[in-house]
């Protein structure tokens, strides 16, 4: 139960490394206008890769990352990485954020300056990043979950509230369903299995308003492009995750591709490339590519999956923003969660803490202190 002060401090040797493999890369073949219908098109790479080399600034980053108290300690056997930033009111709520795929902590950089009156614990996923990689296989989201109970059990609160989108938000609606003594509330930007994952039938629409009617078909729509056109990653980490790894931990420019295709695909609008760079180099430099994808390969293959999500009674709030992967269907959400606050808004994608930190803010303040 011993939490051990963390502090980032990447060997020189490490970035001596990357440049070399940056400088000997070798670019693949391209059809001609192709743009992003076939993955991240190579100019775009290339440029990106050309700023990696002699723009970006790891120093600067590690450095912004290492102004958050860091930590790690070891809870079922994984190492847990965790930042806790304490805000200067002793009575304030303590909220855990909880990143998804590919993302990282670097994800809340926007956000944190926004919410100093709660205090904020920034764990990271077991696999990820600097919690990885995990020396034994079961770590899928429900066993996170108890992680993060246990970890607010040793960091001494008795009550406390959780937020997260991507695999942030099944870790956290999970955290609420089994903690619901001490978690006051459950804050979502996205909730999973909670778009139409069949064709509408006619007695699903016949108890709805016109408008959730037209909404369940366009959730459909959207469910049934992303099937088609973008569901190959999550394909590829849920059977093979192992054949996988070897290219994002042999290769930045894989790493690097792998990542910004998705922060492209998924966002609103364009996601700083700073950012960008810190968050794939947290992969690249703790080889995780593959445990932090390995977590697809846990829950397709958990005894629970495919199975109908377990009631929580827990309060929570959903951000539903416009531009997520899948379109929330509040009429199918609430069989199954305890909704007291549902926030529309025509923008922000998957990234809701990088993309819209101040409406983010707002909502989850709103929420917990409502």
């Amino acid at each position: 139960m011993t939490i051990e002060p963390f502090r980032l401090d990447v060997p020189e040797s490490e970035l001596d490394d990357l440049r070399r493999r940056l400088d000997l890369v070798r670019w693949p073949s391209e059809l001609p206008a192709a743009g992003w219908s076939r993955g991240v098109p190579l100019a775009y790479l290339q440029e990106l890769v050309a700023y990696w080399w002699d723009g970006y600034d790891w120093r600067a980053a590690e450095a912004q990352l290492n102004s958050w108290p860091q930590y790690k300690t070891v809870i079922d056997g994984a190492v847990v990485h965790f930042a806790q930033l304490r805000s200067a009111s002793p009575d304030a709520i303590p909220l855990v954020f909880t990143h998804g795929w590919p993302g990282s902590i670097v994800e809340f950089t926007a956000i944190a300056p926004l919410l100093t009156d709660f205090h904020l614990i920034f764990p990271t996923i077991p696999g990820f990043t600097l919690s990885g990689p995990t020396t034994e296989p079961g770590w899928e989201f429900k066993r996170v979950a108890r992680a993060w109970t246990e970890l607010m059990t040793r960091l001494g609160y008795e009550r406390y509230g959780v937020q997260g989108g991507d695999w942030g938000a099944a870790i956290s609606r999970e955290v609420g369903r089994i903690d619901p003594e001490r978690v006051i509330g459950v804050h979502l930007n996205l909730i999973p299995g909670a778009g139409a994952t069949s064709e509408p039938t006619a007695a699903e629409l016949a108890g709805l308003d016109p408008a959730e009617q037209e909404r369940t078909w366009a959730s459909w729509r959207r469910q049934q492009e992303f099937a088609t056109e973008r569901q190959g990653y999550a394909d590829l980490q849920s059977t093979r995750p192992q054949t996988l790894a070897y290219a994002l931990t042999d290769s930045p420019v894989g790493q690097l591709a792998w990542i910004a295709e998705k922060f492209e695909a998924w966002s609103d609008q364009p996601i700083d490339r700073d950012v960008l760079l810190t968050d794939v180099m947290l992969y690249w430099l703790t080889r995780t590519g593959g445990s932090a994808g390995a977590i697809y390969y846990e829950r397709a293959h958990a005894a629970y999956w495919g199975q109908p999500p377990e009631p929580s009674r827990t309060p929570t709030a959903v951000l539903d923003l416009a531009h997520e992967n899948f379109i929330p269907l509040r009429h199918k959400v609430e069989h199954t969660d305890n909704i007291v606050r549902w926030t529309s808004h025509p923008h922000g994608g998957h990234f809701a803490a990088l993309e819209q930190p101040e409406l983010l803010a707002a909502d989850v303040r709103a929420f917990f202190t409502a």
